[in-house]
């Protein structure tokens, strides 16, 4: 791959994954309630679900789903009702009473192995994420050049970035977690994470539904 189409690929897919999604509200909610270095287990659930999507896509599994309608459907559904799962816990969230915080002015935070399986349920649970990788990928392949080694490049410049961006937002979040962890905040916090989770979970019902 030449530096010209490197760069270009880098700036549209910088771009694509600056755009804020359930996974990033999920990343700046752990960075809010556990701290940006104990939710490192997250950012890297959702790098490894982009990787594995990724590689998906390169591998021609958004194609099999293009061709099967019925396993796009099934899949769209379990993503829904994984959403729908955060909205339930983010809006339990807000009614529980105030808890004080730690000294560190963060709670205890789940088992490492908690925080990886959550972002990357979340993160590979979106069909729609492979056929999107499957149309993206192809637009920045040279034909004569080694296929194998360009998509390495892609998928390795895809998680760098991927990475990047979510510790960017981790860092925002801790930046006005000052106010965020105030009794108001949080709470308010927490309802807006329910109702942007449960729409993205009726979006998908809803587009499932009209496919």
């Amino acid at each position: 791959m030449d530096i010209q189409t490197w760069l270009l690929f880098s700036s549209a897919a910088l771009v694509v994954i600056l755009i804020p999604g359930p996974l990033t509200l999920l990343m700046v909610s752990n960075s809010l309630n556990y701290g940006l270095k104990n939710s490192a287990p997250a950012f890297l659930g959702g790098v490894a679900a982009s990787l594995c999507l990724l590689s998906a896509s390169a591998l021609g599994l958004g194609a099999l789903l293009l061709a099967s309608e019925q396993l796009f459907n099934c899949l769209k559904l379990i993503g829904a009702l994984y959403l729908f799962y955060l909205a339930w816990q983010s809006w339990q969230a807000s009614r529980a009473p105030n808890q004080p915080t730690s000294s560190t002015g963060a709670p205890p935070p789940p088992r490492p192995s908690t925080l990886f399986g959550k972002a990357f349920a979340l993160g590979a649970s979106n069909p729609k994420d492979i056929l999107f990788f499957a149309a993206f990928l192809p637009q920045f392949i040279t034909a004569n050049s080694p296929i194998y080694t360009q998509l390495a490049v892609m998928i390795g410049t895809w998680a760098s970035l991927d990475l990047a961006c979510k510790l960017f937002y981790g860092l925002g979040a801790q930046w006005m977690s000052r106010y965020l962890r105030s009794g108001n905040g949080q709470r308010w916090f927490n309802r807006i994470s329910a109702a942007l989770f449960g729409s993205a979970g009726a979006l998908s019902l809803m587009s499932s539904h009209n496919n």
